[in-house]
């Protein structure tokens, strides 16, 4: 890929993600809602080796929430989802680096050509490991949204359209379609 294509499919991937945050951060004044970006990582039990032994944290479960809080959390294996927020779901915020245990109501994942088969396979399978999170997939130079609810594949959406989710949240991201 040239680099002016490497430049074009970046801006369009910040724009997307951008998006959303506007969007978000305009509900929030009106509701408690808390969105999250790239620089923040979403932790979870198990090991990216062993896909299968993954699965998102649910904060309600943690015995310990000040031991938790208190980790280093270089012992947790996270992931950096391109956008998540939480509406309704309980998030824990660790105090050593910005790192997020729970599950979120949405997570967004703008893929690329940076993004591997694996990467992705990975992802979805520890997205669906929620039954309460929602989880679109964008390729960075098409239209289509996939989209899921835990592990149930929802009707696909198109960004020539407003996206909405399964709660009625709604994201107008027209003007950024190919």
């Amino acid at each position: 890929m040239d680099t002016f294509m490497q430049m074009a499919t970046t801006t369009r991937h910040n724009r997307l993600i951008n998006t959303f945050i506007g969007d978000v951060l305009s509900l929030s004044r009106k509701k408690e809602i808390y969105a999250l970006q790239s620089d923040c990582a979403l932790v979870y039990w198990g090991q990216q080796k062993e896909p299968q032994l993954a699965e998102l944290i649910d904060v309600s479960k943690i015995s310990d929430v000040e031991k938790f809080l208190n980790l280093e959390i270089e012992h947790l294996e996270y992931v950096q989802p391109d956008f998540m927020f939480f509406k309704n779901n309980l998030f824990l915020e660790n105090s050593k680096k910005l790192r997020i245990a729970g599950q979120p109501d949405l997570i967004a994942e703008i893929w690329s050509d940076g993004n591997t088969q694996r990467e992705k396979d990975f992802k979805i399978f520890l997205y669906k490991t929620s039954p309460m999170t929602e989880h679109w997939y964008i390729e960075q130079d098409l239209n289509n949204v996939k989209c899921y609810m835990g592990g149930e594949q929802l009707p696909d959406q198109c960004l020539t359209n407003i996206l909405k989710t399964q709660k009625g949240l709604e994201f107008d991201l027209r003007y950024l379609a190919v």
